[in-house]
C-alpha cells in the first residue's frame, strides 16, 4: 500500500475532484483512471520507441500514429491554456481512447467504453487534476498497482457482499503456484479490475518472452488467452484499460452475472485464478440450475467453486481464495463440495492465510485451494502450508515488515515431494487422502497440524507463597515510608 508523499498526492487529487463537483467515489476513480490511462499510454509508447532506437528496428504496433502525436500526454503537457487543454481532451483524446482498437466495435474494450463519459465539467478543474496526475511519481508497475489499490480502497461500497480486492502480492503468490504458460487459456469469473489476469500476463511475459515472439503464440496472448467476467460496467471499463496497459491488445472482458446462468460456458479454460465474492447469498431461484445440481446452496463461495469446476477443461487447474468456513463448514453443502473436490477431482494444496490479509477492509480468515479438474478423482496426498506472515503487518495499517513466508511457500511448493510428507509440527506437510476421508473431508490445517507444547517448570507452591510474602512485605514497607513522609 502507498504511504507518504504519494498517498498525500492521491488524497489531494481525490479532494480536488470532490470539491470540483464530482462526489461519487466510483466516478472519481473512473475519471482518474482515464487520465492515468492517457499518461501511461504515452509512457508505453515512449518505452517502445526507445527500444526500437536501441535495436534499430521499426516500431511495432504504435499506440499513436504519426498524425496522432498531438494526442499524447507529453504533447498535452505543453498546452498552457486550460481551455485549449480541456477542448483537446474532450473533443479529441477521449474519443481516441474510446476507439483505441481502430474502430473495432466488436471488441470487449469498445463495448465497455461505448458508455464512458468524460465528466470533468470545466477547464479550471481539468487543469488542476491534469497537473496533479502529471506530478504523480510512478516509477514502476508495483507503484501503479499500489496507487490503484489505494484509490479503490476509497470506495464506500468496498467489502459489500464480500467483494474484497486481492492484494497484489497474494495475486503474485497464487500465480507462482500455478505457473501460467503461453498455451493456457486463463479465466477469472469475478475479475473486478482484472488483477489476476494482469498477474498471469506479467508471469508469462517474464518467463516466456521468447515464446511470445512467435506470431501464433502472440496472437493467442493478445486475443484469446485471458477472459474475465464481472457484472459492474465501470469495473469492466477499468479492467479493460488495465489489461491494455499491460500489453494485452484485445482482452476479453465480458459483462455477466456468472452465477445466474448468464455464462453458458463449460470446459473452456485450462487455468482459473479467482477471489470470488463470499459471505453473500443469492435467492435459490436466481442461481444457475447447473450449479445447484452440484451443490444445493445459496452461499456464493460454494456456488463459485461449482462454477469454476464447470468452466475448467479436464486437466485444467485452479487457484482460488475461499473463506475458512469452506474448509470445515458442517452443512451438507459444505461437506458435499469438499468431498467432490477430493473424490471426483484432484485437490493439490490448501494454503492457510492469516486473517489480516484483507485488512483494512475485512478481518476474515481465508485460504487458497489449488486443484485440478479430472472428473475421475486423483487426490493422493494434499499439500498443506500454514502461511503466518505475508510481508505486511496484520493490522489495519498493513505496513511492510520483515516477516514473510511467501518465498518459503513458493520454494517448498516447487520442491514438494509427497513421498516425504514432512513433520506435522512444521508449517508445511502432506496429508494422505485416507486421513482426510476419516476426518469427513475437513480441510482446516489445524485438524492435521500438531502443536508442540514446551514443558514449563514452576517453583513448588511453598516457594511461590514465600516469594509473595516478600513482595507483600516490600509493598507494606513502601506504604509506611510514604505515610512517614506525609507526617
Amino acid at each position: 500500500m502507498i504511504t507518504g508523499p504519494l498517498k498525500q498526492q492521491v488524497d489531494h487529487l481525490w479532494t480536488t475532484f470532490w470539491t470540483g463537483g464530482i462526489s461519487n467515489p466510483l466516478s472519481v476513480i473512473e475519471q482518474i483512471t482515464y487520465l492515468l490511462f492517457m499518461r501511461l499510454l504515452d509512457e508505453t509508447q515512449a518505452r517502445a520507441e526507445n527500444q526500437a532506437r536501441r535495436t534499430k528496428k521499426d516500431l511495432v504496433r504504435p499506440v499513436f500514429s504519426a498524425k496522432q502525436q498531438h494526442l499524447r500526454w507529453s504533447a498535452l503537457k505543453q498546452l498552457t491554456d486550460p481551455r485549449a487543454l480541456f477542448e483537446r481532451i474532450r473533443d479529441e483524446v477521449f474519443p481516441f481512447l474510446k476507439e483505441l482498437h481502430g474502430g473495432d466495435t466488436e471488441s470487449s474494450y469498445a463495448r465497455h467504453m461505448r458508455d464512458a463519459v468524460f465528466m470533468v465539467p470545466n477547464p479550471a478543474l481539468l487543469r488542476e487534476v491534469f497537473d496533479q496526475v502529471a506530478a504523480l511519481d510512478l516509477p514502476d508497475r508495483d507503484t501503479k498497482g499500489d496507487l490503484y489499490e489505494y484509490m479503490l480502497s476509497k470506495l464506500s461500497t468496498a467489502g459489500t457482499n464480500g467483494q474484497f480486492r486481492t492484494p497484489r502480492h497474494i495475486i503474485r503468490m497464487m500465480v507462482e503456484l500455478v505457473a501460467p504458460t503461453p498455451t493456457d487459456t486463463i479465466c477469472d469469473p469475478a475479475c473486478g479490475t482484472a488483477g489476476f489476469l494482469v498477474g498471469a500476463a506479467e508471469h508469462v511475459q517474464a518467463n516466456h518472452a521468447e515464446a511470445l515472439l512467435k506470431k501464433k503464440v502472440r496472437r493467442h496472448f493478445d486475443e484469446g488467452m485471458f477472459q474475465g467476467f464481472d457484472f459492474d460496467p465501470t469495473m469492466l471499463r477499468i479492467a479493460s484499460m488495465n489489461m491494455i496497459l499491460h500489453g494485452i491488445e484485445r482482452p476479453q472482458i465480458e459483462q455477466a452475472d456468472t452465477l445466474s446462468g448468464d455464462l453458458a460456458l463449460a470446459g473452456e479454460f485450462s487455468l482459473i485464478l479467482a477471489n470470488p465474492p463470499f459471505k453473500g447469498s443469492l435467492a435459490i431461484d436466481k442461481v444457475d440450475k447447473t450449479l445447484t445440481s452440484v451443490v444445493k446452496t445459496k452461499k456464493t463461495e460454494l456456488l463459485f467453486l461449482a462454477l469454476i469446476l464447470r468452466l475448467l477443461k479436464i486437466g485444467g487447474r485452479a487457484a482460488v481464495i475461499v473463506p475458512d468456513g469452506v474448509l470445515f463448514g458442517s452443512s451438507k453443502a459444505h461437506k458435499g463440495l469438499r468431498q467432490t473436490l477430493v473424490e471426483k477431482h484432484k485437490l493439490e494444496a490448501v494454503i492457510s492465510m492469516p486473517s489480516g490479509v484483507f485488512k483494512p477492509y475485512a478481518g476474515v480468515s481465508t485460504a487458497v485451494l489449488v486443484f485440478t479438474r479430472t472428473d475421475v478423482g486423483g487426490t493422493d496426498k494434499v499439500f498443506f502450508y500454514d502461511l503466518q506472515a505475508d510481508g505486511f503487518s496484520l493490522d489495519d495499517k498493513r505496513a511492510e515488515v520483515g516477516e514473510n513466508d511467501i518465498p518459503d511457500l513458493v520454494k517448498r511448493w516447487r520442491k514438494r515431494n509427497p513421498k516425504k510428507p514432512g513433520k506435522r509440527t512444521d508449517r508445511c506437510f502432506h496429508v494422505p487422502v485416507e486421513e482426510i476421508r476419516e476426518n469427513k473431508f475437513d480441510l482446516s490445517i489445524n485438524r492435521y497440524k500438531e502443536t508442540v507444547y514446551e514443558a514449563v517448570e514452576y517453583d513448588p507452591p511453598k516457594v511461590i507463597l514465600g516469594q509473595l510474602r516478600e513482595i507483600e512485605g516490600e509493598i507494606m514497607k513502601g506504604i509506611e515510608e510514604l505515610e512517614g513522609m506525609l507526617g
